[in-house]
């Protein structure tokens, strides 16, 4: 499969997770991401302490991987030269560097597309451009609780709580691949890059579209609900087995049948739920209660296959280890293998998308701190002898003592 963003080059100077997962999807859909790290250690993402037994880091993998990684010391004026004699030849530039940052690295857009007014500059930053709190430091859980996204979860009684993965930072992350992709295609027509910003912020406020702009239209704030059910049809429910699953259905249908196939006929008769509204809205604490005691005498996929079957939308609740075994999930190709030469492959979650019925795969493990610091300097141009300069004056490649040679890659660990 030829892949969408083949000849696409992105200079990915990003850290941590919103800017590293959106230029890892670009990496995923073809395009050539140089992963531009700084000399000392590096993106900060690879001393996470997600290590795993068989020797990766979990984190940094998910997030770099298909990338190549270039060191340079932005901070010295002869490495921002090397900087923007690569963007000359780019065609996306990703960051989700603080904008004051950026302004003291002088790779503002200004900067940036002077050097190349093809370029596509993707700011993916924490709070926008604008505004007094636009160079303040943001991170996912940040983002989530300014954003409003915690206070709609957690019991109606309790604190508000931020999501168990970070939410804030993926959302951010396909809002910034979505705008590096909008930008391509205006090139295209045009002939011109342009600049491009997202936010955390921003993506929590579109990720909750619906509840924010009800508020907007009718000043009223919406509430956290028990099991985050809205009605009996739409809620969790524990199995006989202590697993739990959800009913989906929004809808006024298979009524009868979900009597007969909860065994509880007399239900018909019940006046309380004689209408849909009834049963959804005047009298839903009832019926919840009865279905509770209901879905405690089987185990809880036992009820999925049981209600699916009369009509009754439902599915499992399930952990990673359940996702991870789903046939769904494997069948089209959602989580895969990548190769990692001299050990056994590994398994990796994809995009989720496929191209002519072909899954979009990882393409390769994350690259080692400055790996391709050579292989990316020589296709800009430069000579052997001018590289050879660069690093021992300290702006390009990574700071290692004297005797210590380059690590291996890590597909080579």
């Amino acid at each position: 499969m030829r892949r969408p963003l083949e000849g696409i080059r992105v200079l990915d100077l990003t850290i941590w997770q919103q800017g590293t997962y959106a230029s890892a999807v670009l990496a995923d859909l073809g395009a050539d991401v140089i992963k531009i790290e700084e000399p000392v250690s590096g993106d900060p993402g690879r001393h996470s302490t997600w290590r795993t037994s068989v020797g990766l880091n979990s984190y940094f993998e998910a997030l770099n991987r298909g990338k190549r990684s270039l060191v340079i010391d932005l901070k010295r004026p002869a490495g921002r030269d090397v900087f923007l004699r690569l963007a000359a030849a780019a065609d996306v530039f990703i960051s989700n560097f603080r904008l004051p940052a950026i302004e003291r690295l002088g790779l503002t857009y200004d900067a940036v597309s002077a050097a190349n007014p093809r370029i596509v500059y993707v700011q993916a930053s924490g709070y926008g451009t604008l505004g007094e709190g636009a160079g303040e430091f943001c991170m996912d859980i940040l983002a989530q609780a300014r954003g409003g996204f915690c206070s709609m979860n957690g019991a109606p009684d309790g604190p508000p709580l931020p999501a168990q993965v970070p939410i804030a930072d993926q959302v951010g992350a396909m809002n910034a691949c979505i705008g590096a992709l909008t930008g391509l295609v205006a090139r295209a027509a045009t002939g011109r890059g342009m600049k491009v910003d997202t936010s955390l912020l921003g993506s929590q406020l579109a990720m909750q579209s619906f509840n924010i702009t009800d508020y907007l239209l009718t000043g009223r704030v919406r509430q956290r609900r028990e099991r985050a059910g809205a009605t009996p049809f739409w809620r969790l429910y524990r199995g006989g087995d202590d697993k739990w699953f959800v009913i989906g259905m929004l809808f006024d249908r298979s009524w009868t049948d979900f009597v007969a196939t909860i065994e509880r006929p007399d239900l018909l008769a019940d006046e309380r739920f004689a209408t849909f509204r009834q049963r959804v809205v005047e009298h839903a604490p009832a019926l919840i209660e009865i279905l509770d005691g209901v879905f405690a005498s089987a185990p809880a996929r036992d009820w999925v296959a049981r209600l699916n079957a009369c009509g009754m939308f439902a599915q499992p609740a399930q952990d990673y280890a359940e996702v991870a075994a789903d046939p769904q999930v494997l069948a089209n190709g959602y989580i895969h293998e990548v190769e990692r030469p001299g050990h056994d492959p590994v398994r990796m979650v994809g995009i989720g998308l496929s191209i002519d019925d072909a899954p979009v795969t990882v393409r390769s493990l994350a690259p080692q701190h400055g790996e391709h610091t050579e292989a990316v300097l020589l296709e800009a141009g430069y000579a052997w002898d001018e590289i050879a300069a660069l690093r021992d004056q300290g702006v390009v490649g990574p700071m290692r003592p004297p005797d210590e040679s380059p690590a291996p890659s890590a597909s080579q660990q």
